[in-house]
């Protein structure tokens, strides 16, 4: 590997960052939107605020609550209840209220005591652009029960390259609910810390959003005035919040060291043949015990240091089961808690879907192993215009592979205005023995004029393993223009080129060895208040893959999809798909080889997605049509049901026929799944995931009961067994029932410094 060539490269991407000068887009767009470029000061308050619940404080008469407006089911439609929600700060904390009224108070909602679960309820919602990037935010909600979800938006809510949501984000901080024959009650007390922020000339500047959600009639009061021709997630989109300023804040300096001590046992059957004879399979427990330590200081505002010593991740839930109805790989999310925060400062999409540049889950799992993580470092912030990342992590040998170091460093800069920026990223993978390799990025995501977006990627590997070609093979490069919005008509196109020695060492990539193009064409309406429905969309999606090697083609699809969404939140959707695959292989989809050839096949779906906001929720769809050489018929359920607010039961169930006439073949592939949550209340909680493949002829189980007592201080009983379904294969030992199991125990402790 050239590694002076890597080092050029690398200093011509920091020169690209040279600062330029923001010149911020004001004033509202759209009739009824907000104008949120005129900053709103946020009232002081003396302390005398109480987390209570109650909102009876005579500082909270003293401030005005904010003016709301009805975000849905009809934008700016009248008002059916009165909601009062103020906001506040003192030196370290921001404060917000809700006095939600309602008529029908037997008509509030409260589904789950469950953390991070939304179950249907009644919300109120905080969510805070802390760094004034208006591209990130973090997310408070809570329901009737005073249950909390926190979470952060990344990507400005937009759904291209993945969700821009991350539910698995925990903070510190405060809410307490209360609820009368008036409504329901809620008090936030966010410490500015857990925020993070910049200070400029003694000011500190922030984008706020709140909302209140009433669940039985699918109301969103909103503020400010968002227009929801900005997407599904306008109503937390951090380009669109107001902006908020506070003055005098105390410049705290938070250190959390949270230590964790675990036990428990490992067992795995092996198979054993001993010079004395009587082979067989042979499963020993295999105890275990750990320490180790996370610690988070934020020496600035606008930084924070996470360290981690001895890194577990028992307590995480098991990754759902997915059946692979393609010839490329799946993309799991990363789920560990270290992981997450400011996560969105190291996202580099590559597009197509789930590609990208880094994947925190190249960090020890490796073949679905886990690898033991030594420990690490993370260091994140921003800077004036400027988001800074670096993560470091040393893990041990495991599946075939030495120790290795794993590091990642992400910069943007801001220019030409608040919404455009360029950047780069370095990842670097290296140990003894393994291969070592790097990779960088450049990137630019520019709002031109309006609502069009430009953005290019261009990323490219050093990979000791591979001999590149050149420097095209070695990289990829993106290239996509879109509109952004989500009324009328908007779209995009996307060129995408990746070489075939392409090889992001702790990235994801589907496919190399190809170039593709892309685009997508829709219209959306909006209703008016007499209508039943709240939208309709039309939309029709293409790409077409070709191969950088002889220029034929692998990959076609096109997709026209019709939906409209009625003003309660049900949603159905219809759509076709004709696909071309050129496979020079076989290949394996859902346990049946498919033979090498080309084939154009053609499937309709029918989907009805319920109200999340109902009790008994979900999505349901039903497919049909040819499938390669066969033809396929596949039924997808997806029901949930909160029996009450301390049980919700969850399932999923996805069947697929397959039959092959001209092979004289079929087969059916079955994926269940079935998920018991039960929370006593918003402190003690036991979930159960049961899942089962036919394919995998696997069914497995991941159990866990959290004793949670405070923030950052919990209890945690997991265990996970797996079950061979089919343990009679020709020719191979009779397998043993369990595949293997585990049960731990694991206690962390946060003490604040």
């Amino acid at each position: 590997m050239s590694r002076s060539r890597f080092q050029t490269v690398v200093l011509t991407a920091c020169l690209l960052l040279l600062p330029a000068e923001a010149l911020a887009q004001t004033g509202a767009d759209y009739p009824g939107e907000t104008d949120i470029s005129v900053p709103m000061e946020i009232p002081r308050v003396d302390g005398s605020i109480q987390i209570d619940g109650v909102v009876d404080e005579p500082a909270w008469d003293e401030i005005d609550p904010l003016p709301v407006t009805m975000f849905v089911p009809v934008f700016q439609g009248q008002l059916t209840e009165r909601t009062e929600i103020r906001v506040a700060h003192d030196d370290e904390y921001l404060y917000v209220s809700g006095r939600l009224y309602d008529s029908d108070p037997d008509g509030i909602r409260t589904n789950t005591f469950y953390r991070d679960q939304y179950s249907g309820d009644d919300l109120l919602a905080v969510v805070v652009d802390s760094y004034n990037d208006r591209e990130t935010a973090l997310w408070f909600t809570t329901n009737p029960a005073g249950t909390r979800t926190d979470r952060t938006v990344s990507n400005d809510g937009v759904f291209s390259g993945g969700s821009p949501m991350n539910f698995d984000w925990n903070a510190h901080w405060d809410v307490a609910t209360s609820q009368t024959e008036e409504g329901w009650f809620a008090e936030f007390r966010i410490p500015l810390s857990t925020l993070g922020f910049q200070v400029v000339d003694g000011r500190v500047t922030m984008g706020l959003i709140v909302y209140r959600f009433i669940a039985r009639k699918n109301e969103r009061h909103i503020f400010p005035a968002i227009s929801p021709r900005w997407g599904g997630l306008a109503f937390a989109k951090p380009s669109q919040a107001q902006r908020i300023v506070m003055e005098g804040v105390e410049e705290a300096r938070p250190l959390y060291v949270t230590p964790y001590s675990l036990g428990g046992f490992n067992q795995v059957p092996e198979w054993r043949e001993p010079a004395s004879g009587g082979a067989g399979w042979e499963s020993e427990a295999d105890p275990t015990t750990e320490v180790g330590l996370d610690v988070q200081y934020s020496p600035l505002p606008n930084l924070s240091l996470d360290l981690t010593v001895n890194t577990d991740f028992a307590q995480v839930e098991a990754d759902d089961q997915q059946l692979n109805l393609t010839r490329f790989p799946l993309f799991f999310p990363e789920k560990r808690q270290f992981f997450q925060e400011r996560s969105s400062t190291f996202q580099f999409a590559t597009g197509g879907g789930s590609n990208r540049l880094f994947h925190s889950r190249r960090i020890g799992l490796e073949g679905g192993e886990i690898v033991r993580i030594y420990g690490g470092g993370r260091a994140v912030g921003r800077i004036g215009g400027t988001d800074f990342g670096a993560l470091s992590m040393q893990t041990a040998s495991g599946n075939g592979r030495s120790s290795e170091n794993m590091g990642v460093v992400r910069v943007s800069q801001e220019v030409l205005n608040p919404y455009s920026s360029v950047g780069a990223m370095v990842t670097s993978r290296v140990g003894s023995g393994a291969g070592d390799n790097l990779a960088y990025g450049l990137d630019g995501v520019l709002r031109l004029i309006g609502d069009e977006w430009l953005t290019v990627r261009w990323a490219q590997s050093f990979d000791d393993r591979v001999d590149e070609e050149s420097v095209l093979e070695a990289g990829t490069l993106q290239a996509r223009w879109e509109r952004v919005q989500d009324e009328g008509v908007s779209y995009w196109g996307e060129f995408i080129r990746v070489g075939r020695d392409y090889r992001p060492g702790l990235g994801f990539q589907d496919r190399v060895g190809v170039r593709s193009l892309g685009g997508r064409l829709q219209y959306k309406r909006f209703m008016d208040a007499e209508s039943p429905l709240r939208s309709a969309t039309g939309q029709v999606t293409s790409r077409h893959f070709h191969r950088t090697q002889d220029g034929t083609a692998q990959s076609r699809s096109i997709e026209p999809e019709a939906s409209i969404e009625f003003k309660g939140g049900t949603t159905i959707r219809l759509s076709a798909d004709s696909r071309f695959e050129s496979a020079r292989a076989d290949f394996v989809v859902a346990g049946t080889e498919i033979p090498a050839g080309d084939y154009w096949f053609h499937q309709g779906e029918a989907q009805l997605q319920l109200p999340r906001s109902q009790e008994f929720r979900g999505e349901f769809a039903a497919s049909a049509g040819s499938f390669f050489d066969g033809q396929r018929v596949g039924i997808a359920l997806g029901p949930t049901w909160n029996q009450s607010k301390y049980l919700e039961l969850g399932g999923g169930y996805e069947v697929n026929y397959l039959d092959f006439q001209d092979r004289e073949f079929s087969t059916t592939a079955h994926l269940a799944r079935l998920r018991v949550q039960v929370a006593l209340n918003t402190q003690i909680s036991f979930s159960t995931l049961a899942q089962y493949s036919n394919v995998a002829e696997l069914t497995t189980m991941n159990a866990r009961f959290r004793y949670h007592f405070r923030e950052g201080t919990d209890l945690w009983i997991v265990f996970n067994e797996g079950i061979h379904m089919d343990r009679h294969t020709l020719g191979e030992p009779v397998l043993p029932r369990s595949a293997g199991r585990s049960l731990m125990v694991k206690y962390t402790h946060t003490v604040g410094l």
